[in-house]
């Protein structure tokens, strides 16, 4: 199945040469003559890869990646700097774009941008894959897997929200009994919880380690959501058994 890539460029004759590169590799091409034209496109569409060439008229390539981190932050933005524009590039890196490419455009930088984010895009899919979702009566459960780090707190992120979707009275966080969790994986966490006790929504713990129990007592996660062994223990506790 054929990778979906957006094009943003404001120059028809790029537009054209990048549609005729990227299917050469094998990529599906959705091209759009602005930033404007192309955040809607990529509402629409979802791709997970995007280009896009940063000084453009009606919204320019900062503004585009911005927005896009906003309503996905795993999608691999690539962007188009003129010479001379390294300061753009920068500030796009330091926005999370993926990369950056110069124009006049050379394919093998093209190339090489593009496996970057094919890299980025399989990780990211490895760690997703550690953090489950399924319904159970009045609970909602995400299974966490594996080590927990900063990389990993938006795919729980994403999970959380889709929780809070379904409209469940509890979600129920259950952890493997191998699970692990690194500072930056805690800070995540930490903000997760504290923005759904912001929202009035329970969430509950269940399958920590005895030393994991004790690092998230210590840094005060037990004020933000409650702790069970297991999680048969935390689906029995009222408001969350299973129907």
């Amino acid at each position: 199945m054929k990778e979906t890539i957006l094009v943003i460029d404001d120059e028809r004759p790029t537009l054209k040469m990048f549609t005729l590169l990227l299917s050469a590799l094998n990529y599906e091409v959705i091209t759009a003559e602005n930033g404007l034209e192309g955040l809607n496109l990529f509402k629409e569409h979802h791709p997970p890869l995007v280009l896009t060439d940063i000084k453009m008229p009606v919204m320019d390539g900062i503004e585009v990646l911005k927005e896009i981190k906003k309503i996905n932050p795993m999608a691999e933005v690539v962007v188009i700097t003129g010479h001379g524009d390294m300061d753009l590039a920068i500030q796009a890196l330091n926005l999370d774009a993926t990369d950056f490419i110069n124009k006049p455009l050379r394919r093998e930088a093209l190339e090489l941008a593009l496996s970057r984010a094919g890299e980025r895009l399989a990780i990211a899919k490895s760690e997703m894959e550690q953090i489950g979702l399924e319904e159970r009566g009045d609970a909602v459960i995400i299974r966490v897997r594996g080590n927990i780090t900063g990389n990993t707190v938006p795919h729980l992120a994403e999970r959380l929200a889709e929780a809070r979707r379904l409209g469940r009275r509890v979600i129920l966080m259950d952890f493997d009994e191998n699970s692990s969790i690194n500072g930056a994986g805690i800070t995540g966490l930490t903000t997760l919880l504290r923005q759904c006790r912001d929202a009035d929504v329970r969430v509950i713990l269940a399958g920590l380690s005895d030393n994991f129990r004790a690092v998230f007592e210590s840094v005060g996660i037990t004020r933000l959501a409650e702790l069970f062994d297991s999680q048969a223990d935390a689906l029995d506790t009222p408001g969350s058994r299973s129907a």
